[in-house]
């Protein structure tokens, strides 16, 4: 049986990250995009746990690591993701439909 990540201690995490990394950059050497995707979006959601969610707040906007034309307002956290929406860097959101969940470690440096 596999233990949740917030079950990992900060240790545990960095070894959990490095072994992603490297079965990510296998699959990608083999050309297994599917596999790649799932080894990226579980190093992405290891990294959240390795965060303080606290650093974020709700009512700030956000860059997003890999995003450079969005940034993510946060209108409210819950444990390690921030909900909220996508701006475009004119301020406008980017999607009319509901607010969307991303895993902090996907949000950068703070927009002022």
């Amino acid at each position: 049986m596999e233990r949740r990540y917030s079950d990992y201690s900060q240790n545990e995490l960095r070894q959990e990250i490095a072994q992603l990394t490297e079965k990510a950059q296998k699959a990608e050497q083999m050309g297994m995009v599917n596999e790649f995707a799932v080894h990226e979006r579980k190093i992405i959601m290891a990294k959240s746990y390795m965060l303080d969610p606290g650093v974020f707040s709700a009512g700030e906007t956000y860059r997003l690591e890999g995003d450079p034309a969005h940034v993510f307002y946060i209108q409210y956290m819950n444990g390690i993701f921030a909900w909220g929406y996508r701006k475009n860097n004119n301020g406008e959101k980017v999607s009319v439909e509901e607010e969307e969940a991303l895993p902090i470690s996907m949000l950068g440096e703070k927009v002022t």
